[in-house]
């Protein structure tokens, strides 16, 4: 068996939505999509059952957290808790290009 596992972004699982979302990576702690969105296009709100970690790796766009609406720049991170509503929208002018990181299971130390 492999110590690694290695997923080429052009054949990585796109998931199943209108827009362009591919699964990266998937364990029983933690889940990677790289998702992009175009310019206008967006995430409509919705919660999720877990913690979420955004970084954006390439563009910008505002991320609305509840009833707040945050303008995440490139080589960002923030972090959204389980259950907050939460959208994204590309606002700019060139493609935005997004890590979400499921936190599906919290790691726990041993000890």
């Amino acid at each position: 068996m492999s110590e690694y596992h290695l997923t080429l972004f052009e054949q990585a699982v796109r998931v199943p939505f209108k827009l362009d979302g591919r699964a990266l990576f998937s364990s029983e702690y933690l889940e990677m999509v790289h998702l992009t969105l175009h310019p206008g296009e967006g995430l409509e709100p919705h919660t999720q059952p877990m913690d979420v970690v955004f970084f954006v790796v390439q563009g910008a766009g505002t991320l609305t957290v509840g009833d707040e609406n945050l303008e995440i720049p490139v080589n960002t991170t923030i972090h959204v808790k389980a259950g907050a509503f939460r959208a994204w929208k590309n606002t700019g002018s060139t493609v935005l290009r997004i890590l979400v990181n499921k936190l599906v299971k919290p790691i726990v130390p041993p000890g």
